[in-house]
């Protein structure tokens, strides 16, 4: 008998390395611009320490409060996954700490996201392996189930599917489809070449060329006294 809300799907697609690999080094700000500035998750979703994040979405979807699912993607996960954790939000009961992380970074897995909370906050932010939370708290979890594994889920307001492309850095992360990754690699890189630009003129002319301004307060029929 089908037992709807726990599933675990074995595989999906995973993009080529060469294709994740096009975001090392790239600014998740400029990324977010170049997705219309609509792609990054909630805010208060963030870095638990300062180790940036790139790698392929492996998700999970737990009960509130509850890691079972954590527990078994972990043994499931590949090399180079970034485990994404639909917790529902809850912040009252600690999904994951200090001993599933240190074993996830043993299996080299690239990375943590939970829209959920975390405990040994501490000890993490010592940590060089991406962790992304939305809360801390002391409170450990229940491991009763039931939940999902490699199915689409929602974290920060964004969907996510298996196999979608995760940036993150101290600004936030994006979720970046396999598909768009060429384009949107390509776009964001000439804007970091805009602001290199942009800078060199600030630092050495003491000049910032902005005509959209007054022509944007002349759209708008800004008065001036």
């Amino acid at each position: 008998m089908k037992n709807v809300g726990c599933l675990i799907v074995n595989n999906f697609n995973r993009p080529e390395l060469e294709l994740v690999n096009l975001f090392c080094d790239l600014p998740v700000a400029n990324i977010g611009d170049c997705m219309n500035r609509i792609g990054a998750i909630d805010p208060h979703i963030y870095p638990m320490n300062k180790t940036p994040l790139l790698g392929v979405a492996f998700t999970v979807k737990v009960p509130e409060g509850d890691n079972l699912m954590f527990h078994k993607a972990m043994d499931m996960a590949k090399p180079g996954d970034v485990i994404m954790i639909d917790a529902g939000g809850d912040i009252n009961r600690a999904i994951l700490g200090e001993l599933m992380i240190s074993y996830c970074q043993s299996k080299g897995i690239a990375g943590v996201v939970v829209d959920g909370s975390v405990r040994d906050a501490e000890a993490l932010r010592e940590m060089n392996f991406p962790v992304y939370a939305k809360g801390i708290t002391p409170n450990g979890p229940y491991k009763n189930g039931p939940g999902e594994i490699s199915t689409p889920i929602t974290i920060g307001g964004k969907v996510v599917n298996p196999g979608d492309i995760i940036v993150g850095d101290q600004d936030g992360i994006v979720i970046i489809k396999p598909e768009d990754a060429e384009e949107l690699a390509k776009q964001t890189k000439q804007v970091m070449e805009k602001e290199i630009s942009i800078m060199d003129k600030i630092l050495n002319k003491g000049t910032y060329d902005r005509p959209w301004v007054d022509e944007k307060l002349v759209e708008i029929g800004c008065e001036y006294r």
